[in-house]
């Protein structure tokens, strides 16, 4: 068994620009899905509701209905409202930006923790710069691979605290500026809600809204969504796309390598990619079990926090129109 002790290193720039400019030439009419998505502020209102109805049902049950609840169903309500906040991030919902910043405001509510603003100015980085340690918050840090390495223990805790280590990151994207008018807004906005939330409702209500939180995005088979994406789980491909039936609960955030081609195109409209394009998609390996991942991860120990791709070569990639800032493209040099 070999065990990694660094990250794989690469010259090459991601992969994603290639594979986009081949299938726009096979494929014109791929142009043709890029847009926006007004409906989905609706589950982002019904999801958001729902949350907060349970979580003050929940106010005077017992502790082991709060924690299964949480599990069970909370898990999967703030999953899904990541990924929405995820389309806020990318300007998928409404034409005029300030709304979509807005949307992923109000999505963040249940979330306890303040991350939607933060998201999109981070999480686009990730896919103008896939791979450079120094741009792209999705990777790890030397010494948190280090630490957590290939032991079951350490993937449980990782897992557990995954959100905390995120934070972890933000000091070493130092030409990333972390704060703004609308970091600041998202922060008055939670600690309002959570205030008024904690008034009026008690300590299990905001308690099962946080272990929602912590399940979501941790021990969970949801959290192997973090794995799937960019760990090399076979060979050297850097970025996989997962179709299995979660996707119906999590607007189709499985179809990562689709997204990554074309971020300009809502959750809806991902699984017509791959239809129109079966050789670029079909072709690559790809997850149908988020469960069964979730259990390869942590016993695996071919699988390690080392087991991702960085880059020094930055390439050039332009995710925003300047002329129509309104508008998400990818531009390939």
């Amino acid at each position: 068994m070999h065990v990694k002790k660094d990250f794989i290193h690469s010259a090459q720039s991601e992969p994603h620009r290639i594979r986009t400019k081949e299938i726009l030439k096979e494929c014109p009419d791929m142009r043709k899905l890029i847009g926006k998505n007004p409906y989905t502020i609706l589950p982002i209102i019904g999801l958001v509701t729902l949350q907060l109805v349970l979580g003050i049902v929940l106010k005077d049950q017992p502790w082991w209905m709060v924690i299964a609840i949480a599990y069970l169903i909370g898990a999967f309500a703030d999953h899904a409202l990541f990924v929405l906040i995820h389309e806020c991030a990318h300007k998928l919902i409404f034409k005029n930006p300030v709304a979509n910043k807005l949307a992923g405001i109000l999505a963040n509510v249940p979330l306890i923790f303040p991350s939607s603003a933060s998201f999109e100015t981070y999480h686009i980085k990730h896919h103008s710069f896939q791979g450079v340690h120094e741009l792209d918050g999705d990777l790890p840090n030397y010494w948190e691979a280090k630490l957590i390495d290939n032991y079951f223990v350490g993937k449980v805790i990782w897992l557990l605290f995954y959100p905390f280590f995120q934070l972890f990151r933000f000091s070493r994207l130092k030409e990333i500026s972390p704060f703004n008018k609308w970091v600041g807004l998202n922060w008055l906005v939670q600690i309002f809600c959570i205030a008024v939330i904690s008034y009026f409702f008690g300590f299990k209500a905001i308690a099962f809204l946080i272990l929602s939180f912590f399940f979501s995005v941790g021990l969970h088979p949801l959290g192997a969504r973090w794995i799937q994406e960019h760990y090399l789980t076979k060979g050297e491909q850097e970025t996989y796309s997962y179709y299995g039936p979660l996707n119906t609960v999590a607007f189709n955030v499985g179809y990562h390598n689709e997204h990554h081609d074309f971020p300009s195109v809502p959750w809806n409209k991902l699984p017509q990619i791959r239809k129109d394009a079966p050789a670029y998609y079909n072709t690559l390996s790809y997850h149908t079990s988020w469960t069964k991942l979730f259990f390869r991860f942590l016993f695996d120990k071919e699988i390690s926090l080392y087991s991702r791709i960085v880059r020094s070569n930055r390439g050039k990639v332009l995710l925003v129109d300047e002329s129509k800032p309104d508008v998400d493209i990818t531009v390939v040099k």
